[in-house]
């Protein structure tokens, strides 16, 4: 088979990424005959319970977070990393799953959210260099998504950027930020946080709020 396009969907727990997977799915599915392209969602989170989208794979087949909690004794962040290094021991899995693609497919992969896996376990750094030998170099971009209320929030929205920075940099790959949940925060407020140009702009905003002389 061919080499599909590949976006791997990273970011926080609880960041909506299993709905960002969805709701691009969907749209997706509703363009006319001419734009509308084959988009595919696969599960790559041992630990997710529930997810809207049509999974065509998914990891739980393979190892699942409840059963090395149950088997070992582990906790969930444990759990979690023990799961993620068993899928890197038996990466022809996911190599099998991959190759059931033709080239002109678009894959969406829905990944956990512990973010440890991207900036301090080099777990997920390998399984995208096992995906590089399979040809897939030139065809994966990361998406990191961020809870939106982040930004208005000085330390969240600094903590939010460098942990969006250690991903990219230890995933090395093609990187988009996705604000999602844009629906719960007001929209001046946004704009006017993302264009602040430094740190300290940022600090004297928040000093600024706090005294009441923002909005």
């Amino acid at each position: 088979m061919g080499r599909c396009t590949i976006q791997i969907v990273t970011g926080p727990a609880g960041s909506g990424k299993s709905t960002y997977c969805h709701a691009l799915q969907e749209h997706c599915a509703s363009l006319g005959p001419l734009r509308r392209r084959r988009v595919h969602v696969a599960n790559l989170d041992p630990a997710a319970e529930t997810f809207r989208y049509d999974a065509s794979f998914d990891v739980k087949d393979l190892i699942t977070v409840d059963d090395v909690m149950d088997e070992l004794g582990l906790g969930p962040n444990g759990s979690l990393i023990y799961c993620m290094e068993y899928l890197l021991e038996n990466v022809d899995w996911l190599h099998d799953e991959l190759d059931a693609f033709d080239d002109d497919e678009y894959l969406i992969l829905d990944c956990p959210g512990q973010i440890e896996l991207y900036t301090h376990i080099p777990v997920m750094r390998r399984v995208i260099d096992h995906m590089k030998t399979w040809g897939y170099g030139g065809k994966m971009v990361s998406v990191f998504v961020v809870d939106a209320t982040f930004v208005c929030d000085a330390p969240k929205f600094i903590s939010g950027s460098l942990l969006s920075l250690s991903a990219m940099i230890a995933m090395e790959l093609p990187h988009v930020n996705v604000l999602s949940k844009c629906d719960l925060v007001d929209g001046e407020t946004v704009e006017r946080i993302l264009e602040v140009e430094g740190a300290s702009q940022l600090w004297s905003m928040e000093e600024a709020v706090q005294e009441g002389r923002f909005g």
